[in-house]
């Protein structure tokens, strides 16, 4: 998968359904996606917040993008839309923990801010780095995935339901391994009054909920296909 800054529930969920996570750190940055922004929220609506980056050229990997200099503003606005949270003092230390980190390489903060999320849910799932993974990195998409599959010995490969229009069972199969998606189930709790708001960062899940409940929402509340 790509590396997302504090993602959504799933995310994590398919980590600990993984016996082995695999990060990419040598693919390419997209502007729009979610790799260096999530979702909060923030007066009973879902409002952005980011990593600010070092101009840089489109084409580069987010292994090659720095950190713009300056404050932690996404850890100011996260704190003050979430102070009155119910689980704000049991969440607030992962995120300074975060925040702490010295990395001003995108990937490595990415990499340290997910390693401290896992080690928060209790997942202790390997994750491994895809470029310290000995194949062809000029191949991409499925090429790429099942390269991987097959230099790590996988006879299986997990992916969000979101994958199923990339991925071919047959392609798989070929290669001796199962291919599997896994679909998070709906998830609704109290956000301090408001209208649900769906599929926010993993923060907002922890902010609204006890600690162990969302350690067992990780670990089963989704589905394999």
């Amino acid at each position: 998968m790509q590396p997302y800054f504090l993602p959504y529930i799933g995310y994590f969920q398919l980590i600990a359904a993984a016996d082995e996570f695999v990060v990419y750190d040598n693919i390419k940055y997209t502007k729009k996606g979610w790799i260096n922004r999530n979702r909060m929220l923030s007066n009973g609506t879902d409002v952005m917040f980011s990593l600010p980056l070092k101009n840089a050229p489109d084409h580069l990997d987010v292994v090659a993008r720095e950190l713009a200099p300056g404050p932690h503003r996404w850890l100011a606005q996260l704190k003050g839309a979430y102070r009155h949270a119910p689980h704000y003092a049991a969440t607030v230390p992962l995120l300074e923990a975060i925040a702490a980190c010295p990395e001003t390489n995108l990937f490595r903060f990415l990499h340290h801010a997910l390693l401290q999320c896992c080690a928060h849910l209790a997942i202790d799932t390997p994750i491994r780095v895809s470029s310290g993974v000995a194949i062809d990195h000029g191949l991409a998409a499925q090429d790429k995935v099942l390269a991987l599959c097959q230099a790590l010995g996988a006879r299986s490969y997990l992916n969000p339901i979101g994958g199923t229009e990339l991925y071919a069972h047959a392609e798989f199969a070929a290669r001796g391994i199962d291919l599997h998606f896994l679909r998070a189930r709906p998830l609704a709790y109290p956000q301090s009054g408001a209208p649900f708001v769906a599929w926010l960062s993993i923060v907002d899940v922890l902010m609204f909920n006890p600690l162990e409940t969302v350690r067992a929402w990780v670990r089963g509340h989704h589905e394999l296909l």
